[in-house]
Parts: structure tokens; sequence; C-alpha cells
């Protein structure tokens, strides 16, 4: 069984519906995991993430049991307690968020590790994480979240990135451009956005985001561009792959993620990396038509089920 382990944080989502404050819990990682499980049910999917002792971390647990992660990554911190955030959706479904995460358990992962667990995580195909699992770390624990990297790539683990940049989370950008530079340099499988680069780097168009990535030795590039295509670079080919935008956009804020667990799927599926992005593509077009970081399970289920209508089985 193909193993994917995603590093960050889980947190307790708030979301306002019909005049009800609904609960539910969502991050950027914990929803590809999801998403990647619910659609290759035969893949191992769980978080590397912290969570504390008490009953929204109990429950947050059960959450991933329930959606068949493997929990054997996921540890317990004896103070701290799971971060919560409120979002909001404009007009036309762009997210907005509020965050409480300052006690969050997941922010101290890297100190719980010990060296069984460094060891135990050897076994995965994908290493992922993002930016903001980076912005979350204390600034005494990325040196050794790196040191974890590359030791995790020295035992053959693929190190896949997502720079999911996010203003808020840093107090100074040029500590983004510093983490951000040494993850490029570690990672196997890119996954940005050109808004990312627009954000951080002043750079708007894909061509200059592929030129400032040129340098790195990235074996698995794939750049999203909006709800306008995704252009991908592997073994020496590019490849400008069309999406189909969706009407209905209702609420953005698993698209990206929803996108990467896919996309994962497929390339440990044995998928063509194409076709793994028109695969990817699809569920997200699917998610971003309803609220709330993860779809209601048996909607999701009728469009897997015709996900792999679509797509022929991968050779």
């Amino acid at each position: 069984m193909s193993q994917f382990v995603a590093f960050g944080e889980c947190m307790i989502e708030l979301s306002s519906r019909e005049g009800a404050l609904h609960q539910g819990f969502g991050g950027d990682v914990f929803n590809t995991c999801v998403y990647l499980k619910r659609t290759f049910k035969y893949i191992d999917s769980g978080l590397l993430t912290a969570v504390g002792e008490d009953l929204q971390s109990e429950q947050m647990v059960e959450t991933f049991a329930r959606e068949q992660l493997n929990n054997s990554n996921v540890l317990r911190h004896p103070k701290l307690i799971p971060g919560l955030y409120w979002i909001h959706n404009d007009e036309v479904g762009e997210k907005i968020f509020n965050y409480w995460r300052e006690n969050s358990a997941a922010k101290r992962t890297i100190e719980l590790l010990d060296t069984s667990k460094i060891q135990s995580l050897s076994s995965a195909d994908i290493f992922f994480f993002s930016g903001i699992s980076l912005a979350i770390l204390p600034k005494e624990d990325q040196a050794k979240f790196f040191d974890l990297l590359d030791k995790l790539k020295q035992k053959g683990v693929r190190i896949a990135f997502d720079p999911n940049y996010r203003p808020k989370l840093w107090a100074d950008a040029n500590v983004a451009k510093t983490l951000f530079q040494q993850c490029f340099i570690l990672s196997d499988i890119l996954l940005p956005g050109v808004e990312d680069f627009s954000l951080l780097y002043g750079i708007d168009d894909e061509q200059g985001v592929l030129d400032f990535l040129s340098v790195y030795p990235i074996k698995e590039l794939v750049l999203k561009n909006g709800a306008k295509h995704v252009t991908v670079q592997y073994k020496n080919k590019q490849t400008v792959v069309k999406i189909t935008p969706v009407t209905n956009v209702v609420d953005t804020t698993s698209a990206g993620d929803s996108f990467n667990g896919v996309y994962f799927g497929a390339r440990l599926n044995g998928y063509d990396i194409e076709t793994s992005v028109k695969m990817a593509s699809s569920i997200a077009g699917e998610v971003v038509q309803h609220k709330g970081a993860i779809v209601d399970a048996e909607i999701f289920s009728k469009k897997v089920k015709q996900l792999f209508l679509d797509f022929a089985p991968a050779k």
C-alpha cells in the first residue's frame, strides 16, 4: 500500500450557515489527506501533527478515524489545545479567515518527535507540507524540521511542498522567502500557485514563476493558475493542461487542498501527470460548489464514482 504523510495543522472550523454557527474541522494539509483518502481508498493517508488531551482534540482524532486516516503519527501535547478559525465567504465564494491558534498543539509537533517516530516516517512514499505548515513553526524548530526533511529524502521519501503563502501568517516576508528557498531546494514535487509568487515575490505571470524556479532541482512541478489552466513540468517536458471553469462557486476554501489530495493520490495510483491534473481539477471543481472545507461524504462519493467513469484506470 502506498503511504502519504502530510505535516501540519488541523483546526476547529466555525462557519455561518443559514443563520446558524456550524462547527467542523479543517486545515490545508488535513483537507488534502481527506480528499486523497476519499478518492483513493487503498492509499494510506494521514497527518503528522499534534493535538491536545481535551474534548475537542478527542473529537478531532475521532474525525480522522472516521475519514479512515492513519492516526499513528498524531502526537499528544499535555497542555496545549487545537487552534480555531472562523471563516466567512464573500459574494463570489472567496474565503475570509480569522484565526485563534496561539495555543495550538500542532505548532509543537516537531519537539514531540522522537527517533522511532522519525524512522517510521521513512516508510512514506510522499511527505507533504505547505507554507502554512512552515508559518506556524516556532523559530527554534525550523532547523529541526529541515533536518527531518533531509533525513527522509535520504531514505528515498519524495518531499512535496505547496507554498500556500498567506501574508497574515508571516511577520516578515523575508523570513518566508528564506525558508521557501530551502523548501525549493529539498522538494521533489512542487505545487505552487501563481498567486503565491505574486504575493511574495511580485511575479505575476507563469513564465516568470517558471524562470524563477528553473534553478532548483524540482523533479515534478505543477503550477496552478486559478481557473485558467495548470502548467506541468516533468522529465524536461512542459505541458499546459486546460481545465473547465466552474460557474457556481460557493466556497473556495478547499479548492487547492482537494486538488492536491487527488493529484497525489492519482500519481501514487499510477496515473500519468496530465491525467492526474485533470482528475484533481475535476474534484476541485466539485468541492468549490459546496460550503465548508470538507464536502458531505455522500455527495463527494457520487462525484468520485463519476470521476472513475470519466477516467480510465491507470496502466
